[in-house]
């Protein structure tokens, strides 16, 4: 009965080993392959280093990326990147600050305007 009890403690810890351990980093290195593998030039990445670049060449071949760090390149392997933030559209930035600014343009005018009326009403008063 003792030895029953304890084979059964043994393969209770390895049951408890592979659920909490082994399963999810092997979860997290696929998430890591697949985020790897949709890179792209002109995404911005981290590397495990903390050093922050543009990707310039990806080479398939041998798992290497090239990173542009202010003007300074930097081969780096595949696997060093930590983080991947995708390339941000130029077009998406330009359109979104121009119908803010006009908003606001036009929310300043209106009261710019209704200012300007009270102020005429006020004089054509005291006349």
């Amino acid at each position: 009965m003792g030895q029953m009890a304890s084979i059964l403690f043994i393969v209770v810890m390895f049951a408890f080993l592979y659920f909490f351990m082994i399963r999810p980093q092997r979860k997290q290195q696929q998430q890591h392959q697949q985020m790897l593998s949709k890179i792209k030039r002109g995404d911005k990445v981290t590397t495990i280093g903390r050093l922050h670049g543009v990707v310039d060449e990806v080479n398939e071949t041998e798992k290497t990326v090239t990173l542009d760090c202010d003007g300074i390149f930097l081969v780096f392997d595949l696997n060093a990147v930590a983080k991947i933030s995708p390339a941000e559209d130029t077009a998406a930035k330009t359109v979104a600050p121009a119908s803010g600014a006009a908003a606001e343009s036009a929310a300043t005018s209106e009261v710019e305007s209704a200012s300007s009326a009270a102020d005429n009403e006020s004089d054509s008063e005291a006349k």
